[in-house]
């Protein structure tokens, strides 16, 4: 049975203490009302049902736990994520998953700007679309949208791997469309199935950096 917690009554700073320190395997917390940084810094196997909208940086820094907002999440959600598994049942707002390193983080809805900006290794999924300048600057990971992606899609990209069901608007510098081999919709079918998402990863293309930005080259300087 989930141990309670009521937001309404309970300071987050005492929810997240508890977090930290109470060895308990199921979690409920209820009235968030956009609270920031609820469920940050959590280091342990237990699950974290959180039940209405997130403010900023929920989740973020988690380790091994797995969080579920039913609701919206504002900016950073699941930022410097490490492992585990975040998952937003709405729509997340800009940053999501910035910086993260590892594991998966699942927004069932759509995803603002720089989604997946500076990701170091984190799998992230997007039922929906995403918008400008998502995986700016991604260097490891794997980012998966299933709608639309906004423009400048992989700006300054290093070598995360972008798939898109969907249009792209644009391209950001030196992010080019790259082919899907076997290995790539391999790839992609176990991410979408770990997402619990039933797409075809046929109807996916593949973006990837063209690694023509690493160098510094004089004729480049207008892309810098």
């Amino acid at each position: 049975m989930a141990t309670l917690i009521d937001l309404a009554e309970t300071p987050v700073r005492d929810l997240n203490q508890a977090l930290h320190e109470a060895p308990v395997a199921s979690w409920r917390v209820l009235n968030p009302r956009g609270a920031h940084a609820v469920a940050c810094g959590i280091r342990g196997n237990f699950t974290v049902d959180i039940e209405g909208h997130v403010g900023y940086y929920c989740a973020g820094m988690n380790q091994q736990a797995t969080v579920t907002v039913h609701g919206n999440a504002g900016t950073g959600v699941a930022e410097n994520m490490m492992s585990g598994t975040v998952r937003v049942r709405g729509n997340a707002s800009q940053s999501a998953g910035a910086t993260a390193h590892g594991g998966l983080l699942v927004i069932d809805g759509d995803a603002s700007a720089r989604c997946g900006i500076s990701m170091k290794g984190v799998d992230i999924v997007v039922g929906g679309s995403v918008g400008h300048m998502s995986a700016f600057m991604g260097q490891a990971g794997r980012l998966v949208v299933c709608g639309d992606a906004g423009d400048a899609l992989g700006d300054s990209l290093y070598e995360a791997r972008i798939y898109v069901r969907g249009t792209v608007k644009s391209l950001g510098a030196d992010c080019v469309e790259k082919e899907m081999s076997a290995e790539h919709l391999a790839e992609l079918a176990e991410l979408l199935k770990a997402a619990e998402r039933d797409e075809d990863p046929a109807d996916f293309r593949r973006y990837g950096s063209a690694r023509q930005l690493y160098h510094f080259k004089v004729d480049n300087t207008t892309a810098y």
